[in-house]
């Protein structure tokens, strides 16, 4: 099995299981502001799961909403306002909406897990990850394959990347019928499968998805998950057919990554 990008290596450049956090960390509802970055970083978190929207002039937002609505003080939709517009804007009544760019340089050695949200934000969101020379410390996500693969053509050197909803969907429906030679050429642009354990009937993370996706060199996260004892569950879960080399999820998206933290930590695990 060839090495793992650079973005799936925790410091130090060991694998393991990562603790990817959830729109930053914060108890307070102030997703996706760098206060609940500062306080995931703070943690000892390394990787932080955002999203990413352009303004209408450009400028690249960590926000998941298409509209300000639900989170700030203010009221519109983003790809509609220009960034003078929404840098009024405050999280929770508190916090400023960040930039994308501004992230990458306040915390130079965490990575971003980046749902781009919306057509509109793939070149802009493109040109910040040139401009930073952030190749090897995203990975870009999103529910639409054809956005993500919109985004990595535009990118002068190989990065990371997880499967959309199509790619997903072969692989869980098509992979346990397909020969995985062929498996390996539908999915040959994509390094993570991130998945709920269950969508909606279909349980998704089984002994045989993760056993597959492990043979096939990818990488199994999985969202959203907050309780400690379902964290301890997936970390020990055994991928089908591999024996003591398949144990475990490669990665847990939460909430609570103070949680997540110390489940890591019970096991020998945190970094």
């Amino acid at each position: 099995m060839s090495q793992p990008l650079p973005y799936f290596l925790r410091p130090g450049g060991a694998s393991g299981p990562l603790a990817l956090a959830h729109r930053g960390f914060s108890r307070e509802g102030l997703e996706n502001s760098a206060a609940a970055f500062r306080a995931a970083v703070g943690l000892g978190i390394t990787h932080l799961e955002t999203d990413a929207r352009a303004t209408a002039d450009g400028r690249v937002l960590l926000f998941h909403d298409h509209t300000l609505d639900r989170v700030t003080d203010s009221r519109g939709r983003i790809s509609e306002l220009d960034y003078a517009q929404v840098s009024r804007a405050k999280i929770g009544g508190r916090e400023a909406v960040p930039l994308l760019e501004d992230i990458l340089r306040e915390f130079p050695d965490a990575r971003l897990n980046i749902d781009v949200k919306d057509w509109h934000t793939v070149a802009p969101l493109a040109a910040v990850i040139e401009r930073c020379a952030a190749h090897e410390r995203v990975l870009i996500t999103s529910f639409s394959d054809r956005r993500r693969r919109a985004v990595l053509k535009r990118l002068s050197r190989r990065t990371a990347s997880s499967a959309g909803i199509v790619s997903t969907a072969v692989f869980a429906l098509a992979g346990p019928l397909l020969p995985e030679r062929w498996l390996a050429r539908v999915m040959h642009d994509v390094d993570a499968l991130q998945v709920p354990v269950r969508y909606g009937p279909l349980e998704l993370l089984t002994p045989r998805f993760l056993g597959r996706a492990r043979r096939l060199g990818l990488q199994v996260h999985v969202w959203t998950v907050n309780d400690p004892a379902e964290m301890e569950r997936l970390l020990d879960l055994r991928g089908e057919g591999l024996g003591g080399e398949g144990q475990g999820v490669d990665g847990i998206v939460t909430d609570r990554a103070d949680l997540l933290k110390k489940v890591l930590e019970k096991r020998g695990q945190w970094w």
